[in-house]
């Protein structure tokens, strides 16, 4: 799923799960379960991190390899 292009972005961004947390307004570990699939992501934090990571929300959840929606 998902889950691993969560923490490839973040790695390529050379963020921590912490730092990226904190910009949910997130604990740390609510955040590594993202990463791992164990816990569901809401819709706002999917935004959120699309907006982070500027990438499209399909690049980000893995419906697509295109990485912005073409204008």
């Amino acid at each position: 799923m998902y889950f691993q292009r969560l923490r490839d972005m973040r790695e390529d961004a050379d963020l921590k799960q912490s730092t990226v947390a904190q910009y949910l307004g997130i604990q740390q570990t609510v955040y590594s379960r993202y990463e791992r699939g164990a816990r569901t992501i809401p819709l706002e934090h999917l935004i959120k991190l699309a907006d982070l990571y500027d990438v499209s929300l399909d690049f980000l959840t893995g419906r697509t390899q295109k990485m912005k929606v073409n204008k």
